[in-house]
């Protein structure tokens, strides 16, 4: 039988999110601190020159130190392809004043 969630103690309330899963970069061990869709960041990781092993289940596996690299690159790219709003290019004007 379940407990309620007030009943029980705090360590039964945390999940565990690391697996034991190890970083997918070769030649690091690691622990995983996150797993990322193959699909959407394998761009990204290629790209921060990172060679990564491939598994089954479509997911890359990286450590913290990995991570920051493929993401500051990724974030990089977002940067150049990011909309504008049509207000940015306008300027400010001050309440209660005209164009004139």
């Amino acid at each position: 039988m379940k407990l309620p969630k007030e009943l029980r103690e705090k360590g039964d309330l945390g999940t565990t999110t690391n697996k034991g899963k190890r970083c997918s970069i070769n030649g690091c061990g690691d622990i995983a601190i996150r797993s990322l869709s193959e699909k959407s960041w394998k761009f990204y990781v290629e790209k921060a020159n990172l060679k990564y092993y491939e598994n089954k289940q479509h997911k890359i596996y990286l450590c913290k130190i990995h991570y920051k690299e493929a993401n500051k690159y990724r974030k990089s790219q977002e940067k150049l392809f990011q909309k504008k709003g049509f207000l940015e290019d306008s300027t400010a004007v001050a309440k209660g004043k005209r164009w004139d």
